[in-house]
């Protein structure tokens, strides 16, 4: 066992016991005390005495303490800062006035030594004479110097001067400010203040009003219940229309769904009987399939219809309601093989013969080839895709060689290469231009057109259809991500 002495005990009655926090508040400084019975019961419990500050009196001293704080603080630095500058450019000043002070009492002692080694040069002969005439040179190198020294000291007292005139000025616009400051923060009490008063009354007008509706408490306890109890029966005996209303609606947006899908079913029949019923009329019918990798071409329907041979043909690309349609620029033969642009477009081609015009049109808009999607989602999981390529013409002339080259289609570049040998490397730009070929004849669905930049050209030739329309989709998907649209010359996108 610890044996406790005297002293120790005195010693821990004296010591200081800290608070817990200097920001906590009790209500009573005393512990409360209580009667205890027999098993330790409770005979009587002490009155709550709440002797706290009010919330109202709590907020005015916190505002009243932050309004002093400022008042210290902005103006007290403000004050010292400037008093500092203000010293030190006085003591600039009287520094420089003393130098030009010292500086014109050395012009008089040279000019009076000068003088005094003229007379002596008079009277001095042989050796000594040039002694005295190269101390005069001494004393004129001294007035030069001295002269130089003194332009510095004016060109110094000329920049202490605008320091001290930058140091008043900056002084008034710092009173300006702080009594600016001081205005604000006044009003900004001012504001506080009242807000707090209307804070009082709020809270004096929640007490009256929480006074009076103690007593009606009973009363409106009992309608709340008596509500309660009625909307209980209604749901019981009344079923919900809320939900029957929910359903209807649902059933009439599936009906409208519908009917607006058969709706657009039954305008693309429409258009494809009327676009029938105009090829029907056409002395020339089109060949091919309305799909991407097929070639589409014209031909004469008897043989009492002009040639081709002395015909000029356009192609265009058409929406499906025919509001808008697009020339597409270099389309101008018999054959023309879609591209992924023309997907969900109908094309047409206008012939004209000694001045008649003659259209054909597909019957149903370009659609995308059986499995393309799925291929290009896998060639996008890549980094770069690669294909097997011939250059068929270069700048527009035909290439003699017709050896195969790689096309590497980039994430932000494409490049064209034959091994270690590169013919072009360009990055994603607006001169960039890449499309399907529009003449070539039947090999126009393999070969596609592509410009890396100004002054050079390509068409390449695929080692299949499916090649070539995914080089031309992933191209542009790139392009897409990097803010670029590739299309053909002049194409309206």
């Amino acid at each position: 066992m610890t044996k406790i002495s005297p002293e120790m005990q005195e010693a821990m009655r004296t010591e200081i016991i800290l608070p817990v926090s200097a920001d906590v508040s009790f209500a009573s400084n005393e512990f409360p005390k209580y009667k205890l019975g027999p098993d330790n019961q409770i005979l009587e419990e002490p009155k709550e005495e709440n002797k706290g500050p009010s919330l109202k009196e709590v907020v005015e001293q916190e505002t009243m303490q932050l309004a002093d704080q400022h008042k210290r603080l902005s103006v007290r630095d403000l004050a010292s800062k400037f008093d500092k500058n203000l010293a030190a450019a006085a003591k600039m000043t009287e520094e420089a006035k003393l130098r030009e002070v010292a500086s014109l009492e050395g012009h008089v002692l040279l000019k009076k030594l000068r003088d005094a080694l003229e007379s002596l040069r008079g009277r001095m002969a042989g050796r000594n004479k040039e002694d005295v005439e190269q101390a005069i040179s001494m004393v004129e190198a001294l007035a030069v110097k001295l002269t130089q020294k003194e332009g510095e000291l004016i060109q110094e007292k000329f920049e202490v001067k605008k320091l001290a005139n930058f140091l008043k000025q900056a002084s008034e616009d710092a009173k300006k400010l702080v009594n600016q400051e001081k205005s604000f923060a006044c009003a900004e009490i001012e504001s506080a203040r009242a807000v707090v008063q209307r804070f009082g009354e709020a809270l004096d007008e929640e007490e009256k009003n929480a006074q009076n509706s103690k007593n009606q408490t009973p009363d409106v306890d009992g309608l709340v219940e008596e509500v309660q109890e009625a909307r209980r029966i209604k749901l019981l005996h009344q079923p919900s229309k809320v939900m029957d209303m929910e359903h209807e609606l649902r059933a009439l947006r599936a009906q409208i769904r519908e009917k607006s899908i058969f709706s657009v079913k039954l305008q693309n029949e429409l258009a494809m009987s009327k676009r029938a019923e105009q090829n029907k009329s056409s002395p020339y019918i089109l060949d091919g399939f309305a799909t991407l990798g097929s070639c589409m071409q014209v031909q004469p329907r008897s043989d009492s219809s002009p040639p081709l041979s002395k015909c000029s043909i356009q192609w265009y690309r058409v929406s499906c309601d025919g509001s808008q349609k697009e020339a597409i620029l270099g389309a101008n033969t018999s054959t023309y093989a879609p591209e992924p642009f023309d997907v969900g477009r109908v094309l047409q081609a206008d012939i004209i013969s000694n001045g008649q015009r003659a259209s054909v049109t597909t019957t149903a808009p370009i659609e995308t080839a059986a499995g393309l999607g799925s291929y290009v989602e896998t060639l996008l999981r890549k980094s770069s895709s690669e294909f097997n390529v011939v250059i068929s013409q270069m700048n527009g002339q035909d290439h003699p060689s017709h050896s195969v080259h790689a096309l590497n289609v980039g994430k932000m570049r494409i490049k064209l290469c034959r091994g270690w040998i590169t013919k072009a490397r360009e990055i994603y730009s607006t001169p960039m231009q890449l499309c399907g070929v529009r003449t070539n004849g039947n090999a126009a669905a393999k070969a596609l057109f592509w410009q890396p930049r100004k002054g050079l050209s390509y068409v390449l030739t695929f080692e299949s259809e499916r090649e070539r329309n995914a080089a031309i989709m992933l191209a542009r998907k790139y392009a897409y991500d990097c803010n670029v649209i590739l299309t053909g010359p002049d194409d309206q996108v």
